[in-house]
């Protein structure tokens, strides 16, 4: 009867379990893009420096939650002059808006481990919606330690957050990708 009983407490007390708190990885995290140069070639950057975590639902992705934090200057084109040239006024402007910003608003379910995290991107001091398309890769333990992982794309028109330096000539058109790597708190 007892253990009836420690089955029905569980059973009743399953629902209640919510979203799993993760930071990123940092090591296992990258924030990449790429930008058309001209037509001519891709250039592909990062930002390499940021911080980070998550809410994740895995039986109802919409209580998931994200929230990152870039630091503008950590950008790396792979090229001095290229990094020197994405920090000035005419670009990232890191001396006035030294992070970028991106907070989730909802996600919602748009397939088998896929999901959209819809969400506010500032950058420049302009707030934009963005929709992150994203795939879960995996939930499990490593080395001891419980984590999620994902991929994410998106794109965005760097113009509309008054980036329209050289544009069209440089893409306005930027798509991102992000790999997150998240350790359970």
């Amino acid at each position: 009867m007892k253990k009836l009983i420690a089955a029905a407490i569980l059973a009743a007390a399953a629902p209640l379990v919510s979203a799993a708190d993760y930071t990123f990885d940092k090591v296992h995290t990258q924030i990449l893009f790429s930008v058309s140069h001209m037509g001519f070639s891709n250039s592909n950057g990062a930002f390499v420096d940021f911080d980070g975590s998550f809410s994740f639902d895995e039986k109802d992705y919409s209580k998931s939650k994200v929230e990152v934090t870039i630091d503008t200057k950590s950008i790396d084109m792979n090229d001095a002059t290229w990094n020197d040239h994405m920090m000035s006024e005419k670009w990232f402007n890191v001396a006035k808006f030294p992070t970028m910003m991106f907070k989730s608003k909802s996600v919602k379910k748009t397939g088998d481990k896929m999901f959209d995290v819809m969400g506010d991107l500032t950058l420049k001091g302009v707030t934009k919606s963005v929709t992150l398309k994203t795939k879960l890769n995996k939930v499990g333990t490593q080395m001891g330690k419980e984590k999620a992982g994902f991929s994410a794309t998106a794109t965005i028109d760097r113009t509309t957050f008054g980036m329209d330096t050289f544009a069209p000539m440089i893409g306005a058109e930027i798509p991102i990708r992000i790999e997150v790597e998240g350790v359970k708190k």
